[in-house]
């Protein structure tokens, strides 16, 4: 077999909505400076889900192509038409968020079975209840470290290694720079963090209690913030 074909990934709709913005800016369609239309006017040219035109949004703003700025809306940057098309392909934080909301919840309902307390998820959550203020560069980085470990975490009280192995994909996802700049710009409004990490106890407490409706409950609860916030929903 052809090596350059089993090595064949097709494109994920962000990345082609990123190229084809790419193209347009390259093109001069939208010059240095010109603030692009808003996401809800994009998402309505392009036809596609207001959802993916952010993740394409974002993932242009790392390249360098486009920057925002708050209160203001997006803008092409100087250089962008000269910027190398090198997009990372991280997953799609939407396509994340549609896993985790399957196997979370199922996660803490089996963890529930066992009823026990976990002294590696206490220290995280003790991490992520000092590390709130998401103006503070070190500490945004220790909530979004402890975050991805906390629900890895939760997975390896189930005792079950394969689900345990999937958390680890998952947490290696949210470790990509897309997620972590969309997750980045969800928690910058003050007091989010503190509500996740709420969320985050509940999940827990109901699983040492051994109670697994309230812990696939609390679960669902929280992935469909963590999309409301990352304006993903």
């Amino acid at each position: 077999m052809d090596s350059s074909l089993s090595t064949f990934r097709p494109l994920q709709r962000y990345e082609q909505i990123a190229e084809r913005l790419a193209a347009d800016i390259r093109s001069g369609l939208h010059p240095p400076g010109e603030r692009l239309p808003a996401e809800r006017e994009l998402a309505r040219s392009l036809e596609v889900s207001r959802a993916s035109v952010r993740e394409a949004l974002a993932a242009l703003q790392l390249q360098g192509v486009v920057e925002t700025r708050p209160g203001a809306g997006t803008f092409v940057t100087a250089d962008a038409p000269g910027k190398p098309r090198d997009f990372p392909h991280d997953a799609s934080p939407s396509a994340v968020l549609e896993a985790r909301a399957q196997l979370e919840p199922a996660v803490a309902r089996l963890a529930a079975g066992r009823a026990q307390p976990d002294a590696a998820v206490e220290n995280l959550l003790a991490a992520m209840e000092a590390a709130t203020d998401p103006e503070d560069p070190a500490a945004r980085a220790t909530w979004n470290a402890s975050d991805r470990l906390f629900h890895r975490q939760l997975a390896a009280m189930t005792g079950n290694p394969v689900l345990l192995a999937f958390a680890d994909h998952v947490a290696a996802l949210m470790d990509e720079p897309l997620w972590q700049r969309l997750r980045d710009d969800s928690i910058a409004t003050p007091g989010r963090t503190r509500i996740h990490v709420a969320e985050h106890r509940m999940i827990y407490e109901a699983i040492v209690e051994g109670d697994g409706e309230a812990a696939a409950f609390y679960s669902a609860q929280h992935i469909n913030r963590v999309r409301t916030y990352m304006e993903l929903s």
